[in-house]
C-alpha cells in the first residue's frame, strides 16, 4: 500500500501526520476504516489502521483449534463483504482461527484498507492540539483517534491468595491450544462464561475436572429474541454512558441452555463448586477449610479492555469507567476527539459493526473534516 511505502522511508524521528488514526484491525477497526473511506476520508494521507499483529485476522487467529465454525459463538459480516463471500461457511468443521483471519485479509485486500503492520503502540499523548501515536516503529500524528484495540491481549487473572505457591500448572483461556495437553492431570476450570463451559466440556472428555464459579450461572431456557439482545445492550450502554466501567452483555443475558450443555449436566460435569478462599501448593481451599489437589487451574476469566496506551490521556474517571457519549456511546465525553469502538455495548461482533459506523460518522463531523 501507498502509505506503508511512505512510511518505510521516514525517520523513525518524525511524526506521519494524518487526519485519523485507528488503532487496532480487529472487526471494530476493519469496520471503523471501511466507513472512514466510504464517507470520503483518504487511505493513508487522512487516516490508517496500525496493527500489532504479523497478519491479518484479530484475535481470531489465536484461538484454539477445536473452536470451528460448529460452535464458535457469533461471527458476523463486516460491511460490505459477507463472511459467506470468503469461506464456505456449510463446512463447520473448518476452525474459526484460520476460516476468519482469511476473511480479514480478503476484506483488507478488497476495500484496500491502510492497514500496517505489524506496528505496537506504547503510549498515546496529546500536544498542540493534536494526538502524538508512540509506537516501536514509525511515530504518528493525528487529530482524532478511534481505539478498536479490543480486549484479547489483557487476560483478567484474579491473583487469589496462595498463587504463588502452587507447583501445577496455571493458565488463561488465551494460552489453552487443546485438550490433549491434560490427559491424566486433575483440571480445575475457573469461570461462567460460554468458553469456560466449552473448554470445559472438551477436557472433561479426557480427564477428571472441577469446575468452580464466583456466583450461579444463570442458564437460559427461553428463546433470545431481538428484542432481549437489545434490552441486554441497553444495561451495557447506560452503565458507560454513566460513566462506570462496563459489564459483558453475557453477564446480563446469560447462557443458552444448548443440547451440549444439557448432556453436560446430565452427565454431571456441570456440577459447580463455589469460588475457593485460597490456591494451596497442590491445588485450593475453600472457605469451610475443605481442599481439592490438582495438576492444573485453568483461569477462563475474561479479558480487560486493552487501554493502557491510553493512560497518559487520563480518560479513566474516578468511579473506574470511561464516560462515553455518541450515538452508540462511543465518544469520549471528555474528549469527543476519542472514540472507543469494541468496549461496552459495541463489545459483541455485530456491535462492533455498527459502532464503527457511528464512529467514523461522528469523528468526520466534529472534526469538519
Amino acid at each position: 500500500m501507498e502509505a506503508h511505502k511512505t512510511l518505510k522511508n521516514m525517520r523513525p524521528d518524525l511524526f506521519y501526520k494524518v487526519d485519523i488514526i485507528v488503532i487496532g484491525a480487529g472487526q471494530a477497526g476493519l469496520s471503523a476504516a471501511y466507513y472512514l473511506k466510504k464517507l470520503g476520508i483518504e487511505p493513508g494521507k487522512g487516516f490508517v489502521v496500525l496493527d500489532d499483529e504479523f497478519a491479518a485476522g484479530g484475535a481470531w487467529q489465536h484461538r484454539w483449534d477445536s473452536l470451528t465454525l460448529d460452535n464458535v459463538n457469533g461471527i458476523n459480516d463486516l460491511p460490505g463483504m459477507g463472511f459467506s463471500d470468503a469461506v464456505d461457511t456449510t463446512d463447520t468443521t473448518l476452525q474459526a482461527n484460520t476460516a476468519i483471519p482469511k476473511y480479514y485479509e480478503l476484506y483488507e485486500k478488497k476495500f484496500e484498507l491502510p492497514i500496517i503492520r505489524p506496528v505496537r503502540v506504547s503510549e498515546v499523548t496529546a500536544r498542540n492540539g493534536r494526538f502524538m501515536i508512540h509506537t516501536n516503529g514509525i511515530q504518528f500524528s493525528a487529530r482524532g483517534l478511534i481505539n478498536a484495540t479490543g480486549t484479547w491481549k489483557t487476560p483478567n487473572c484474579p491473583k487469589y491468595p496462595g498463587w504463588e505457591k502452587f507447583k501445577g500448572r496455571q493458565l488463561h483461556t488465551g494460552e489453552y491450544i487443546n485438550s490433549d495437553e491434560f490427559v491424566g492431570k486433575h483440571v480445575i476450570v475457573i469461570g461462567g462464561g460460554i468458553s469456560a463451559i466449552q473448554l470445559l466440556g472438551e477436557i472433561s472428555q479426557v480427564t477428571q475436572t472441577t469446575w468452580v464459579t464466583r456466583k450461579p450461572v444463570n442458564f437460559r431456557k427461553d428463546e433470545f429474541t431481538p428484542d432481549a439482545g437489545r434490552e441486554a445492550v441497553a444495561l451495557v450502554e447506560k452503565r458507560v454512558r454513566e460513566g462506570l466501567a462496563p459489564n459483558s452483555v453475557v453477564s446480563v443475558t446469560g447462557l443458552p441452555l444448548t443440547p451440549a450443555i444439557e448432556k453436560m449436566l446430565r452427565d454431571g460435569v456441570l456440577d459447580r463448586k463455589p469460588m475457593f478462599k485460597e490456591i494451596t501448593e497442590t491445588g485450593v481451599r475453600w472457605e469451610d477449610g475443605t481442599t481439592l489437589d490438582a495438576a492444573v487451574i485453568f483461569w477462563n476469566t475474561g479479558f480487560k479492555h486493552t487501554l493502557d496506551h491510553l493512560a497518559p490521556l487520563s480518560l479513566i474517571n474516578d468511579k473506574g469507567g470511561i464516560e462515553l457519549s455518541g450515538r452508540l456511546a462511543t465518544q469520549v465525553t471528555k474528549d469527543p476527539r476519542i472514540h472507543l469502538t469494541g468496549y461496552g455495548p459495541s463489545a459483541s461482533t455485530i456491535g462492533a459493526n455498527r459502532a464503527g459506523g457511528a464512529a467514523a460518522r461522528e469523528l468526520i463531523a466534529y472534526l469538519k473534516l
